[in-house]
């Protein structure tokens, strides 16, 4: 059946058509306001854009140059839906680095972590599904199960990660109201958004939380290799290779244009994910592939993380600073050992979502809260990115906010309130800003 002519008028003339699992893509309110502070007079401390400026930008173009010349043939035709057998080989020596052995035939390649977080969820949610989450957490991966009609429940963290005995009460509060929770999807290292990580001593009671609720773990782990201090972490999947899928990502340590991720799963998990990456894409850029492949294989890639860890660093550093030198009263934030965020709480009355567009005015901008979790939750708090601007834009844009804020205060303690109306729930954001 389609719509007349008259309602083809209308503002969505197929409103009445959509499947069900539509009503959970639900786009950010605050977006049309990013699209105002991508302007370049505005300090912009929200997009969890990599650097990539760090790269050597010639030694890339010349082995993707090469790649063409020397395997155009390969490199732009169709390829297998598991991915590159080559750069299967590689990941698993990437993922060594955090303890994990693993074979490449458990490997998925996929168009960034994204798409295997989609596929996980395609494989194992059904509408009405639970997922345990941290709360809060990365507002794509809210967005990918509202979209699938599953419902998220978070977990509480503090600065040592999600804690393991409120996790379990959890399970079992599920268990007893008939909603079991299906997946536990974790971000344990510099996690997006609060820059916590789980603690070496929890990793391990997690899991067996876990496995005695007979609750597959799904570990999402962009930012791993950019620790800022001391050795990489030891992966939860290293630790119990039959419950835990792992995604991985390139997009952080090489280029997010690459749009090359995959997941580790079980091999009745990862046959299932083959399945459906086929039905989602047949297969996806066996270029990109290879060029990734090449590049680990040929570069020096240990040491351009190195160079990598020291740019993010001193910007850590830089956001780090300024708040301890800028911040009034009562105001907190976590102290990230890597990654590329800084979670900032504000001061009881104040509401990050309401005073957004008084920053933006302001020429900075971040993002709400309310966004990171499925329930409205994080009205007091925000997300600080550090990994973009230069360590100067860094400092004047906290100094900024630190103005901000101080303003809304003097507000609160005239009027008694500076909230404004406000919905959370998952949203999606651009890329640029995810």
């Amino acid at each position: 059946m389609q719509p007349d002519e008259p309602s083809r008028r209308g503002a969505d003339p197929w409103l009445g058509h959509y499947a069900q699992r539509a009503a959970g893509m639900v786009a950010s309110e605050v977006r049309a306001l990013f699209a105002v502070a991508s302007r370049p007079e505005i300090v912009s401390l929200a997009g969890g854009m990599p650097n990539v400026s760090a790269l050597p930008m010639d030694a890339v173009a010349a082995l993707m140059a090469d790649l063409v010349t020397e395997r155009g043939s390969i490199a732009l035709q169709y390829g297998s839906a598991q991915g590159d057998p080559s750069l299967r080989e590689t990941i698993c020596t990437v993922m060594a680095e955090e303890g994990i052995d693993a074979h490449p035939d458990d490997v998925v390649v996929t168009v960034g972590s994204q798409q295997a977080l989609d596929l996980v969820a395609r494989v194992f949610l059904d509408p009405g599904d639970t997922v345990v989450t941290e709360g809060p957490t990365y507002v794509t991966a809210l967005g990918t199960f509202a979209a699938y009609q599953a419902r998220a429940v978070h977990v509480d963290m503090d600065e040592r990660g999600v804690l393991p005995e409120a996790l379990a009460e959890t399970f079992a509060r599920l268990e007893r109201a008939g909603r079991p929770a299906k997946l536990f999807y974790t971000v344990p290292t510099f996690q997006n958004p609060a820059g916590v990580t789980l603690a070496a001593e929890r990793r391990l009671r997690v899991l067996e939380v876990c496995r005695r609720a007979g609750v597959l773990v799904l570990e999402d782990n962009p930012y791993g290799l950019l620790h800022l201090e001391g050795e990489p972490m030891r992966a939860l999947r290293a630790d119990a290779p039959a419950d835990v899928v792992y995604l991985g990502s390139f997009s952080k340590t090489l280029a997010p244009g690459l749009r090359v991720g995959w997941a580790l799963a079980p091999s009745a998990v990862r046959d299932k994910l083959v399945l459906a990456a086929e039905s989602a894409m047949l297969s996806h850029s066996a270029f990109a592939q290879l060029a990734v492949d090449r590049y680990l294989r040929t570069q020096p890639w240990q040491e351009q993380l190195k160079a990598f860890r020291e740019m993010y660093r001193e910007r850590r550093d830089a956001m780090l600073d300024s708040l301890e030198q800028h911040m009034p009263a009562g105001v907190s934030w976590t102290r990230p050992g890597g990654g590329f965020f800084v979670w900032v709480t504000l001061p009881e009355g104040l509401d990050s979502k309401a005073m957004l567009p008084r920053a933006v005015q302001a020429r900075v901008a971040y993002v709400p809260g309310t966004g990171f979790y499925a329930d409205g939750a994080g009205r007091r708090a925000m997300r600080l990115s550090y990994c973009y601007p230069p360590p100067e834009r860094i400092r004047e844009g906290v100094g900024t906010l630190a103005e901000v804020i101080c303003g809304e205060l003097e507000l609160w303690e005239t009027f008694g309130t500076t909230a404004h109306p406000h919905s959370g729930g998952p949203q999606t954001p651009g890329p640029d800003h995810s």
